[in-house]
């Protein structure tokens, strides 16, 4: 069914990220990109790549290679597009992958990344596991999801806007009359501050923090192999 409905949405997606969330996206994966930096990672996976905007975010810092991942072929495609007009192709490679069962060597990656689609696994811990499985000891894994304000009246405003004027608008940009209802129901069902801090612990993640972004419309976490 997710993959159905990304591919459906494919050709609007990076439309309708930059303007639903009046283009902050943007200055959420620049975090990711500065969580990683320190540890100079030369080999990154990116999860649930979809159109490859996190990728091309990392490929500001010093790497050799950043490969993604995405179960959405049509997705994937729009996003090499992106990445040749950007003359990236050499340092980035996108291919169809599943984020449960990834078909790289176990301690491969020098850092792992995820944005926006660990609540779209099927089975969360098995695909964290995954991704602990291949990385390599003593290295990070940075993952940005969505998440809900707890404070007034930010919180007001987030569920108004979440609920009725997010799917409102795109199910009119994207034709899809399910991506834009499933987005509120997803992140309301993802378990999170110390719930998936506990996860991460309990897939074998170590240290794991996280920092809540745009007054907790978005977190990140960070843990280590």
């Amino acid at each position: 069914m997710v993959q159905n409905m990304f591919n459906n949405i494919a050709p609007k997606y990076d439309l309708l990220n930059h303007l639903l969330s009046a283009g902050i996206d943007k200055g959420w994966r620049r975090k990711v990109r500065k969580a990683l930096a320190g540890s100079h990672p030369e080999i990154i996976l990116d999860v649930a790549t979809g159109t490859g905007d996190l990728a091309i975010e990392l490929a500001k810092m010093p790497v050799k290679k950043i490969i993604g991942i995405d179960i959405a072929e049509d997705m994937l495609e729009i996003g090499r597009k992106k990445i040749a007009k950007k003359q990236l192709s050499d340092m980035i490679t996108l291919e169809p992958g599943d984020s449960e069962d990834i078909h790289y060597a176990d301690n491969y990656f020098d850092a792992i990344t995820v944005a926006f689609g660990v609540r779209n696994y099927e089975n969360l811990e098995k695909g964290l596991r995954e991704m602990q499985r291949v990385l390599k000891p003593g290295k990070k894994v940075a993952i940005l999801e969505f998440s809900k304000p707890a404070a007034f009246p930010m919180k007001n405003l987030y569920q108004f806007y979440f609920n009725h004027i997010l799917p409102t608008i795109g199910r009119m940009v994207s034709k899809d009359d399910s991506a834009y209802t499933y987005l509120p129901q997803s992140v309301a069902r993802f378990p999170e501050n110390e719930d998936f801090l506990n996860i991460l612990l309990k897939t074998g993640f170590k240290n794991p923090s996280q920092k809540r972004l745009t007054f907790g419309i978005a977190t990140l976490y960070v843990a280590e192999k």
